[in-house]
């Protein structure tokens, strides 16, 4: 069972965990997404849940030998702004069996700044829950997913769409990507997009 501690007194909205988290990762469970040997970035972390998630699921455990064996696992890096990562690390570190802590790396991203630090292109899966609720973060976001995604990084959005400033998120992720909502969770309002950069995008 995962346990992960909230803060909301010290650091307020990110150490709450909120339903899209919850249904992303039910959708993670149940939605044949395949992380095994997988890189995936959690972006706005917040708690670490989903990312935490994400490790255990691809965590491609086998029997040899009549020994249980950890291989071919994700590797997730689980993103947040430095006020946060202490907290996030300690619930990572709760969470997470000792084998399969070092899969799990904690590293602090504020959108738009010092993305040299990620290398470009170099992730197979984004996951971010909840992240799209500030307009004027919309264009560091926009920025981060694009210098982190190659054309075959798929990225996964939930969310609950709240207010019109919403959809104008969802329309500057359509200028540089193809998206489509894959998931709508009527009894939690969360819907789960999935966008990809499209190379051949000028022919549609």
């Amino acid at each position: 069972t995962i346990r992960v501690r909230q803060d909301w007194r010290r650091l307020g909205v990110a150490a709450v965990v909120w339903d899209a988290a919850v249904v992303l990762c039910a959708y993670l469970d149940i939605g044949g997404i395949d992380l095994r040997d997988r890189s995936v970035i959690e972006l706005g972390a917040g708690t670490g849940l989903l990312g935490i998630v994400a490790t255990l699921l691809g965590k491609g455990v086998f029997v040899r030998l009549f020994k249980v064996i950890y291989n071919y696992g994700a590797r997730v890096t689980i993103t947040d702004r430095a006020a946060a990562l202490e907290f996030l690390e300690s619930n990572v570190e709760a969470n997470l069996p000792s084998e399969l802590r070092p899969r799990a790396v904690v590293k602090e991203l504020t959108w738009g700044k010092d993305l040299g630090n990620f290398p470009p292109g170099a992730f197979d899966f984004i996951l971010g829950a909840d992240i799209v609720y500030l307009e004027e973060t919309f264009a560091e976001l926009l920025q981060t997913l694009e210098h982190l995604c190659s054309e075959q990084t798929v990225i996964l959005l939930s969310c609950r769409i709240r207010y019109e400033r919403d959809h104008k998120f969802l329309k500057m992720l359509r200028g540089s990507f193809s998206v489509y909502e894959i998931h709508y969770d009527s009894s939690k309002d969360v819907h789960i997009y999935k966008a990809q950069k499209d190379s051949h995008k000028e022919d549609f």
